[in-house]
């Protein structure tokens, strides 16, 4: 039986990645690195230190953390007023609350861009009962860990909690640890997804059986 949804953040309640491209093409710009957005996408929901870390090794350059602090610099500034929750998503989060179900965010992203998302987004922390960034954890998806910890935290079991990812590390990670998983999509395609339970454009067009069981 559904008891909780633990939710990605970009791409699943915010769309964030464009920012978060952005930003990091203007950090490497600033050492002289240019790169190009599809630099990025093999990267997408695998956490900050991969993301940036990944392009930098295409590029010949070894990855330290000033790299991500200054682009959560950049990021920080150039998202404000640019960011609000995806279609649907609000109301999902309504509905599921008025459900009684336990709601959770678990995102890859260091607990700073977490932050800084759902204040722009205006998704207030007291929405959740739970909140687990990439700070929290050791292994990043497509392992595990960071859903099976949410689950934990809010005290239920895998198999009575939805995952809504949009990455395919994402949905890897869900079904890897013994999830249901609804995959939207924002990022990836159908059949890059399919490994899902279910497939939406978006939460405003999630199918009723995703969380009706």
């Amino acid at each position: 039986m559904l008891k909780g949804i633990i939710f990605d953040m970009d791409g699943v309640l915010v769309d964030s990645e464009e920012f978060i491209c952005e930003a990091a093409i203007k950090m490497f710009a600033e050492r002289g690195v240019y790169v190009t957005p599809s630099d990025f996408i093999p990267f997408v929901g695998t956490g900050e230190d991969r993301y940036i870390g990944g392009v930098a090794e295409k590029y010949g350059l070894i990855f330290d953390t000033s790299m991500k602090a200054r682009t959560y610099e950049i990021y920080s500034e150039i998202v404000k007023g640019r960011l609000s929750p995806l279609r649907g998503a609000a109301e999902f989060i309504a509905e599921a609350k008025a459900k009684g179900l336990k709601l959770a965010v678990a995102s890859s992203a260091d607990r700073i861009k977490v932050d800084v998302n759902l204040k722009e987004a205006g998704l207030s922390h007291d929405t959740f009962d739970v909140i687990v960034s990439g700070s929290d954890v050791i292994k990043k998806k497509p392992d595990p860990e960071i859903f099976l910890k949410a689950a934990s935290r809010l005290g239920l079991k895998p198999d009575e909690c939805l995952v809504v990812e949009d990455a395919v590390s994402g949905v890897k990670a869900a079904k890897a640890g013994g999830f249901r998983c609804l995959a939207l999509t924002t990022s990836f395609t159908p059949e890059q997804l399919a490994e899902a339970d279910w497939i939406a454009p978006d939460l405003a067009e999630a199918p009723a059986e995703a969380t009706l069981w």
